[in-house]
């Protein structure tokens, strides 16, 4: 694997995806590990810092190198997903690789059948406000 890009995360995020991604240790051993290694990466900024990178609820338009599709998602967590509406949740190998990226940036990520895909990210939507989960 290729040495992977650096992420950037605001602070409400890394503290709920960092509860996320322990409490789904169990049922998503994989993916919850994966995004627990990539919070643990992570700069963290101010949220008054903030700059384009994908956040939870951000609309990111990506490619997947490999095929040439382009895909454009909203960022969320599980409860909230919803492939018919391009709701894609950070707890799924694509929504875990894209959460920290700016544009510009390609990261490698394997999908659910085992294979190594490298996307990147072509824009970032700052995020509109999100009711969040009790």
């Amino acid at each position: 694997m290729k040495q992977l890009p650096p992420i950037t995360l605001i602070p409400a995020d890394r503290e709920r995806l960092e509860a996320l991604a322990h409490a789904s240790l169990e049922r998503h051993p994989q993916t919850a590990g994966y995004l627990a290694r990539e919070i643990e990466r992570a700069r963290v900024l101010d949220d008054a810092e903030s700059g384009d990178f994908v956040r939870m609820g951000s609309a990111v338009s990506f490619r997947d190198d490999s095929t040439g599709q382009v895909r454009e998602v909203t960022l969320t967590y599980p409860d909230r997903a919803d492939i018919a509406a391009s709701r894609v949740s950070v707890l799924t190998p694509i929504g875990a690789a894209l959460i920290g990226l700016s544009k510009g940036q390609k990261i490698e990520w394997q999908n659910p059948a085992g294979e190594w895909r490298t996307l990147t990210v072509l824009a970032v939507k700052s995020p509109v406000a999100e009711p969040q989960p009790a």
